[in-house]
């Protein structure tokens, strides 16, 4: 039970019903397979793959491997790296579990405040440098496999080593947190333990391996998005009442409409025009905002993109064929003409080359789509030109990626805009799947 509380704190939805799931797969595979024992509880408690993360740093904690320190070693031994090194060549991760086990308590130990006594997982890894070893163990891996060496090859062999390096610093982060549980209790640990979930973490504050999980999130969910609207559109064909057959059924019954009559609904699908600022402040946001939204592209009859810094141009053509979005948006960098003047944002100036040139692409059937911070550099906003293209689409939305009570600090021209447009916060993959939601009504 203290598991299922941890991961509702960590965000990861976990029901009554779910907790009484995961009561009875224990008592299905019982304890004397701990392995065994995560994968009858993870069934019954995790439903996405992306939180199978934060479940396993809980478990961890609330299951630990062992009580104690299983070398009783007080300080470095000169062999650990060569051993590092033999493990990681072999590839024998129950060993090499043990081996992080055995340096945490001999390494990672140190002094956090006067008196009080802590470990810390940099301080073996600092100790260790396993990245120095890549190099010599991808040589190593070559060499003895037996096998033509091509740039093949050494691909495997390089994501071989540097997946097991990482799995050694998993292994040591997870001995850290268990001793850390030991000493203070587990009650004190996960909410610094445990990761935020991928869907929770700020676009703008995003490490590079939470770039690379959100890549990875972004199909899926048009997926399921996607889904889902086929499944609403399905039920909800028809359109409005029909009087005149309603009466005319009627009479059959006494005039009483015991059966009434729609008329058939005109199926339609949306333009989609996006204005997205690919400035260097919001440009993380702006690559996953447009990966989900032309993921989605079949959802809509047409959708054209424009970018801006301080000019604007259309960029489309750089992201229709192609799956690296990264080389879309270099080539956009180089190609597209999105630098009128200093190359600091300026929405003013941005919206009103859009209207000069590109306000043919806004009709009663667009739902237009501004993406940005809203922060102008304290320069004109056109905010007259902004409202009548926003008056012209059939709906018109601004995500901006800040938190609502930055709008309207310093340069940030938020609060203006929101009043001739929606304006919608939107930091979190959570946030933007709730509004692809609304974006895409029945």
């Amino acid at each position: 039970m203290g598991l299922a509380q941890d991961l509702r704190k960590a965000g990861v939805p976990v029901s009554l019903a779910e907790s009484l799931d995961a009561v009875r797969a224990m008592s299905a595979v019982g304890l004397a397979d701990r392995e065994v024992l995560r994968v009858g509880l993870a069934s019954a408690m995790v439903k996405r793959a992306a939180h199978a993360v934060a479940f396993d740093a809980l478990f961890d904690l609330w299951f630990p491997a062992l009580i104690g320190d299983p070398s009783g070693r007080a300080g470095p031994a000169s062999g650990d790296r060569e051993r590092l090194a033999e493990l990681l060549l072999t590839g024998d991760d129950a060993a090499l579990r043990r081996f992080a086990q055995e340096v945490v308590g001999s390494l990672g130990r140190a002094e956090s405040q006067p008196g009080r006594q802590s470990f810390f997982a940099y301080r073996v890894l600092r100790e260790l440098a396993p990245e120095t070893l890549v190099a010599g163990l991808i040589e190593a891996l070559l060499s003895g496999a037996g096998t033509e060496r091509t740039p093949f090859t050494e691909e495997v062999a390089r994501r071989t080593v540097r997946n097991r390096v990482e799995r050694f610093r998993q292994h040591v982060d997870a001995d850290v947190r268990r001793r850390l549980a030991q000493e203070r209790g587990i009650e004190q640990v996960p909410a610094t333990a445990v990761p935020p979930l991928i869907e929770q973490v700020d676009f703008l504050r995003a490490s590079r391996d939470d770039l690379a999980a959100m890549r990875r999130q972004v199909h899926p969910l048009a997926r399921r998005l996607a889904t889902r609207l086929s499944a609403r559109r399905r039920l909800g064909r028809s359109g409005r009442l029909d009087m005149r057959r309603t009466v005319r059924a009627s009479l059959g019954t006494g005039g009483v409409p015991v059966v009434t009559h729609n008329r058939p609904r005109a199926a339609h699908k949306p333009e989609l025009v996006i204005l997205c600022d690919v400035s260097g402040s919001v440009s993380s946001f702006a690559h996953f905002t447009l990966m989900l939204t032309l993921a989605l592209n079949e959802q809509f009859t047409n959708v054209r993109v424009f970018a801006f810094i301080d000019g604007c141009d259309e960029v489309t053509r750089f992201l229709e064929g192609t799956d690296d979005m990264i080389e879309a948006l270099a080539r956009m960098s180089r190609e597209a003409r999105l630098v009128w003047f200093d190359g600091h944002s300026d929405y003013g100036h941005a919206f009103e080359t859009f209207d000069e040139k590109y306000a043919a692409a806004i009709t009663p059937r667009t739902s237009l789509l501004v993406l940005g911070d809203g922060r102008t550099n304290y320069r004109n906003p056109a905010l007259p030109v902004l409202k009548r293209l926003a008056a012209t689409a059939r709906h018109a939305y601004w995500l901006n990626p800040e938190p609502r009570a930055q709008w309207g600090s310093g340069d940030s021209a938020a609060r203006t805009y929101a009043e001739v447009i929606e304006m919608v916060e939107c930091r979190t993959v959570a946030q933007l799947e709730e509004f692809v939601r609304r974006l895409l009504p029945v």
